[in-house]
This record gives structure tokens, C-alpha cells and sequence, in this order.
């Protein structure tokens, strides 16, 4: 072999080297047509959500929407036509979940980067959640494959400013894997970090716990992500339309707990809007929140 080719070999090599594994089995062609767009997914659920051993009527809100994100900042990126290698698509969910506990009220909200093309686990998930005692704030980097670096801001003496790491797949990241595309859920034994939204209520050390991730036919038009983690204590069901784009259309949370009781927190789609709601914030717009069936 001469020089000039082994040359050749050493530079396809090395492109091939440094090139970002994309996402197998998912048509991007008919994914970017409708992701693209310009606009956001909004769904409300009727919510009935477990506190303090009983069950809470509420609502939820589930936002999926596209950004273009920075690789080193782990944030929207300003000008993303200016950003070169440093942009990364990435699907948002945002999920708020509000209730009453007696005489205060539950505000909660869930976000997570998950990226659409790469084949990568999510890259940025927070949560914040405020209450009339007080509220907190976590979230979760990616730092590398699955490794990520926590940092939680609490109220609670416990729990205080900490920082902590974890690896495995974040149950949070589901959600979103599910609208690119089921079979980018990884099935079979998992080791999953469970809910930012469990964690809050349980007060848990972050680490990932043993699970089995199934997906399952439940009807003729959806199917099921279901999570049983192995201690017994939760499973997650995610039901969500067996079509592109795979639109979420109900969850359930069962807890198990220690006094032998179970708690089954319940979602189910009420209203569906597909808009760009960044531009519609005048007073005039409010009408739009009636056609989503979101309760004030």
C-alpha cells in the first residue's frame, strides 16, 4: 500500500472517528416536517395527583417543542446560525403539574433536552417546585455517555446546596424518547434514576435503581411504556398513540408504600393545540387558554 493511500485511509478513518452517531430507525425526513415547523405541542391533562396519602385533583401540561441548544452551555442557544459545531437539536418537553394540599397550592415544572438527531441521552433536565413551606431547585447535566452532575437548592436543612453525581438513564428522558420514537426507549432490564417529581416528594438520595422497561399494545390505536422498578415500590405507565407522533395521551404513577397502601397518581389528555404560543401573549390571546381546556 502506498503512501498516498494509507494517507486516504487514515483521513476517512478519522472522519468517520470524530462523527456523531445519529438516532437508527427513525424517518427524520417526515420527523422534521412536523417538528419543524416553527411551533409547540401543547397538551392539558386532567390531573388526580397522590400527596400526603391522598389524592389531589389538579391539572398537567405537557409542552414539546424543537430548540437549538449550545453542546458546551447546556442552554438555548441566542443565535444559532452564529454557533457552528456548538448547536444541537434537541426536543424540549416542559411539564407542569398543579394542585392544592388543603389551604396551598402545588406548582411544579419538569424540563427536559433531549437530543433529536444523536443518538444520546438527554443533555439537561431541571425541576423546580414551589409550595407555601417554600421551594427548590434541581438539575441534572449530562458530563459524558451516561454520567451526569447534579445540583439540588432546598429549603430543608437534609437537604440544603448539594452537588452529587449519577449515571443511567434518567426516567424523565422517557418521555421525551417517546415522541422521537418508541423504539429509542431501551427495553429489558434498565438502570433507571427515577422522577425529579418523585424524588421532590420522597426526599430520596439521587442514584439509579434496577427496572424493566416494556412497551406493550393496550388497543388498537395505543400502546403502553410500562416501568417496573425491581424493588417493587413504583411502576410508571406512559400511553401514548401507536402513529407518528407518537402524542401522549394519558400516564399513571402507582406507588406502593411502605404501610402497604397504593397511590395511584392519574393523568388524561383533556385538550391539544399545536401553536406558536411564544408569540401569543396579549390579552387578546387569552381566549386560546378556553380551547385548551386549561383551568385558571
Amino acid at each position: 500500500m502506498n503512501n498516498q493511500l494509507i494517507l486516504f485511509c487514515l483521513v476517512v478513518l478519522g472522519i468517520f472517528s470524530c462523527g456523531r452517531q445519529e438516532r437508527l430507525e427513525v424517518d427524520f425526513e417526515s420527523w422534521g416536517n412536523y417538528w419543524f415547523q416553527g411551533k409547540a405541542e401543547i397538551s392539558s391533562y386532567d390531573l388526580v395527583q397522590y400527596r400526603y396519602g391522598e389524592a389531589r385533583e389538579g391539572e398537567a401540561v405537557l409542552i414539546f417543542v424543537t430548540e437549538d441548544f449550545s453542546r458546551k452551555k447546556q442552554v438555548k442557544l441566542d443565535q444559532p446560525n452564529e454557533a457552528g459545531r456548538d448547536k444541537l437539536s434537541v426536543l424540549k418537553m416542559n411539564q407542569t403539574r398543579d394542585f392544592l394540599t388543603g389551604i396551598y397550592p402545588y406548582h411544579m415544572m419538569l424540563s427536559a433536552f433531549t437530543p433529536t438527531k444523536e443518538a444520546s441521552l438527554g443533555v439537561k433536565f431541571n425541576l423546580t417546585s414551589q409550595e407555601w413551606c417554600g421551594h427548590t431547585f434541581t438539575q441534572l447535566n449530562l458530563k459524558s455517555g451516561q454520567d451526569y452532575k447534579g445540583r439540588l437548592y432546598s429549603y430543608f436543612e437534609e437537604e440544603g446546596d448539594q452537588e452529587f453525581s449519577v449515571s443511567g438513564l434518567i426516567e424523565d428522558d422517557i418521555w421525551n424518547l417517546i415522541r422521537i420514537n418508541p423504539n429509542q426507549v431501551p427495553t429489558g432490564n434498565v438502570k433507571v434514576l427515577p422522577s425529579m417529581i418523585y424524588q421532590r416528594f420522597s426526599h430520596k438520595e439521587f442514584k439509579a435503581e434496577e427496572a424493566f422497561i416494556r412497551i406493550i399494545d393496550i388497543s388498537r390505536d395505543r400502546n403502553r411504556m410500562e416501568l417496573t422498578y425491581s424493588s417493587g415500590e413504583r411502576v410508571v405507565h406512559i400511553d401514548f398513540e401507536k402513529e407518528f407522533p407518537f402524542q401522549i395521551m394519558a400516564w399513571e404513577e402507582i406507588l406502593n408504600t411502605k404501610e402497604g397502601q397504593k397511590e395511584i397518581t392519574t393523568a388524561k389528555r383533556k385538550g391539544f393545540k399545536q401553536i406558536d404560543y411564544w408569540n401569543k401573549n396579549s390579552l387578546e390571546d387569552e381566549f386560546l387558554r378556553r380551547e385548551l381546556r386549561i383551568n385558571d
